[in-house]
């Protein structure tokens, strides 16, 4: 699954911190891993509460936060929730052309073990939102990069904000699969019209095969669409 969760703040109530409606949206669709974007951790406006470990108590998940910028007295970043452990947690800081001043931006991964003893790579990234898409492209040249240095199959989601056909979503499709190719809109909620949420994977040959992708309709948590793909995993 991949989410941006707003930092639990539903668009149409403002001043509003609604976790549980993000917990119960995660809930119902039953994933076994996700990767969130637009987390809060111990910030002002969300009301000094660590939303990656909260969300992942209430779901009975484990978790790993990744920080992106400081932010109102606490931290703001993407994570990771598993339903299995986690371990090689890693921040990697995307690079950001200095003359553009964008927001810092990472890339969190973690090794996941399944219960057969599979193991793969796992990460949540949330790329540059300026209109000019030159940071996107230098962060997603990163990612390739590290997926490139990576011998375990990379599963990789989150909000690109980008879309099918850009110069970005181009380069991740040279290095990862997405779970669509005739990818449904994840913005906005109420008649989206863009897909910018991906979910992604590089593996050796036949190692996953995606048995569906849905957006799923849930219009009310998040300025963002969640997604989930059905991956099997092939011994």
């Amino acid at each position: 699954m991949a989410y941006n969760i707003h930092h639990c703040n539903p668009p149409s109530k403002p001043e509003v911190i609604d976790l549980a409606a993000i917990v119960n949206t995660i809930r119902k669709q039953k994933p076994d891993l996700v990767a969130l974007q637009e987390v809060d951790v111990r910030t002002e406006r969300s009301g000094n509460v660590h939303q990656a470990e909260e969300i992942a108590k209430r779901l009975g998940m484990h978790f790993f936060f990744g920080k992106a910028i400081d932010h109102q007295g606490g931290e703001y970043g993407v994570a990771l929730l598993s339903r299995y452990p986690l371990s090689e947690t890693v921040v990697h800081r995307l690079p950001t052309k200095a003359e553009t001043k964008g927001e810092p931006r990472v890339l969190a991964t973690a090794k996941v073990t399944l219960p057969d003893g599979t193991s793969l790579r796992f990460g949540s990234t949330h790329l540059d939102a300026q209109r000019d898409s030159v940071n996107r492209e230098l962060q997603i040249r990163e990612i390739v990069k590290i997926a490139s240095g990576e011998p375990l199959p990379f599963l990789l989601a989150g909000d690109f904000n980008a879309t099918p056909g850009s110069g970005t979503v181009n380069l991740l499709d040279q290095a990862f699969t997405r779970t669509c190719q005739q990818c449904a809109p994840t913005i906005p909620v109420l008649k989206p019209t863009k897909a910018i949420d991906f979910i992604a994977y590089r593996h050796p040959a036949g190692k996953f095969l995606v048995s569906s992708h849905t957006v799923v309709p849930e219009t009310y948590a998040s300025d963002h669409l969640p997604v989930v793909a059905v991956i099997r995993v092939q011994n």
